[in-house]
């Protein structure tokens, strides 16, 4: 149950806390949309949304990692993949290419201070180029503020809420959210 009265159980979702706020919210939604879709990198939709879904494991947020794990399970992600990346990123059965990108955005949400430029070489080292480094640092910095804002209301919802939320990402983007907020 949300910490606020004016957010009933049924409707807790990261719309429904946005869209108290409409100025904040259209700007976050769209902000969303572009780095999660329509941005342009390297990251496919499939990995951003694996990488975002690991981003708020590693933070424990309940409400965004099982969301976003039904998005990267939707675009194709292996449904105990996830759960290998949080108990070992090194030993699970992830592309190698993409395991520095991940041990960057578990130190990066784990222990900020504690990042150096060795950490930024390992991803440019696997293949990625700066543009991508950009959406490593971006999905990691926007699922970290998500997982706060979720956890700081309080919003948890139904497991059946959050595979609909997840399978409505996948199919849909985050424009939609955008369109409600417009609304």
């Amino acid at each position: 149950m949300s910490f606020v009265k004016s957010i009933l159980v049924s409707e807790e979702s990261v719309s429904a806390v946005m869209q108290r706020y409409p100025d904040q919210g259209l700007l976050m939604a769209q902000l969303t949309e572009i780095i999660m879709r329509t941005g342009v990198c390297q990251f496919s939709a499939k990995e951003r949304e694996l990488i975002g879904a690991f981003a708020s494991g590693t933070n424990a947020c309940i409400y965004c990692f099982n969301t976003h794990k039904v998005a990267a399970e939707a675009f194709g992600v292996d449904e105990n993949l996830l759960q290998s990346l949080l108990d070992d990123v090194d030993s699970s059965p992830v592309n190698d290419k993409l395991k520095p990108v991940l041990r960057y955005v578990k130190k990066l949400t784990e222990t900020p201070s504690r990042m150096v430029q060795a950490d930024a070489d390992a991803i440019f080292d696997a293949g990625w180029d700066e543009n991508s480094f950009h959406f490593t640092v971006m999905i990691c910095a926007l699922f970290n503020f998500y997982n706060r804002l979720m956890d700081g209301y309080g919003v948890r919802n139904t497991a059946e809420f959050r595979l609909t939320a997840g399978r409505g990402l996948a199919d849909s983007g985050y424009g939609i959210v955008a369109k409600q907020m417009k609304q």
